[in-house]
């Protein structure tokens, strides 16, 4: 088998050159308008104390030296998301960041350790209004790109009309036949074996130590998300209270949360949250979530304690995380994200 030349290869860059001054125009054109709107964009240190705190997701671990010759355990952010926070707790009401983050574990056609997250937040203003973002934005990108529809692989979507919005707990009825919030009690306390019975029901595959978390994101994965995006963008709204960890909980329905994400062509682009202000709640979550880290990979990432004391003074927000990269990909009819990054980095495998 012959090995692929690197992107540096001036025949390879210039066939990849086309995308990627596309993506620089995508970019100017999204910065002017957030500053149409009054967002002032901000940097986030990559270095931070804590990477977060979700479960499932990696990251890279350094350290800084200190002059005494101490050694301070950091970590490359996997999102400005405690950042921008801690921002909104200081005064800032609108602010976007458009920078790099990087998450350890991940690469495929959609995943790079190393790739551009576009976040905003809105202070004072519900989730509701992070919806009709995502729709301007994909538009934009649109008439930047001079294309009708975005495209990945055999799926395409229009990204002029407006996105259909979805419950998650209608989307499991409808694709799957499961009554996903029979099994989610008010305060997000969970039915396992019932969600496994319904999984089972289904047809999909189960193990005996799927945990009700791990029983979701199969049905989430194999049965839903496919199915989202497909003619024009979806909005996945109203998740579990336990998929939501840093969402506070929908004053219409306790088992949810005001989280959603945004698909387009199979594709997830974003993620949003109505912002948890609580910090005695959010300390809940993260140690949960982080007694599940310990669990299955046998690990944990400390709290950011700063973090936890600016919520205190964070006024009500909404926020959304949305990858840039896919963004572009789905502009320029790209299959691999490599194909919209200036410089990959190496899979040295390959």
């Amino acid at each position: 088998m012959t090995k692929a030349s690197p992107w540096w290869t001036p025949h390879v860059h210039a066939d990849r050159r086309p995308r990627l001054l596309l993506r620089n125009r995508m970019m100017a054109d999204l910065r002017a308008w957030f500053a149409a709107r009054d967002f002032v964009e901000v940097e986030a240190s990559a270095l931070q104390v804590s990477p977060g705190n979700e479960a499932h997701l990696a990251a890279f671990a350094t350290a800084e030296t200190r002059p005494d010759g101490t050694r301070q355990p950091l970590y490359l952010h996997t999102s400005p998301e405690f950042a921008c926070k801690k921002l909104l707790a200081a005064g800032e009401r609108r602010l976007f960041s458009a920078a790099p983050v990087y998450r350890n574990g991940e690469r495929s056609a959609l995943h790079h350790p190393a790739f551009t997250m576009l976040e905003w937040y809105r202070a004072d203003e519900t989730y509701e209004a992070l919806m009709d973002d995502c729709a301007a934005i994909m538009a934009l990108a649109a008439e930047t790109a001079g294309v009708k529809r975005f495209q990945f692989r055999e799926r395409k979507a229009d990204p002029f009309f407006a996105p259909e919005r979805l419950s998650v707990a209608e989307a499991f009825q409808l694709f799957a036949g499961i009554d996903l919030l029979g099994t989610v009690a008010p305060g997000g306390e969970t039915d396992r074996a019932r969600l496994l019975a319904d999984v089972q029901a289904a047809g999909l595959r189960t193990a005996h130590d799927d945990t009700w978390a791990d029983l979701f994101s199969r049905v989430l994965t194999e049965k839903v998300e496919p199915r989202l995006g497909q003619g024009r963008a979806t909005i996945l709204y109203d998740y579990p209270i336990p998929e939501a960890a840093l969402a506070r909980p929908s004053a219409r329905d306790g088992r949810v949360a005001e989280r959603f994400e945004l698909y387009c062509c199979g594709v997830e682009l974003a993620n949003a949250f109505g912002e948890l202000t609580d910090a005695a709640e959010q300390r809940r979550r993260f140690t949960a979530e982080m007694d599940e880290r310990e669990r299955v990979y046998g690990e944990r990432y400390p709290l950011d304690e700063d973090f936890l004391a600016a919520l205190g003074q964070m006024p009500e927000a909404s926020g959304i995380a949305l990858g840039f990269d896919r963004l572009v990909m789905l502009a320029t009819g790209a299959t691999r994200i490599e194909d919209v990054l200036w410089t990959p980095v190496a899979d040295l495998r390959s």
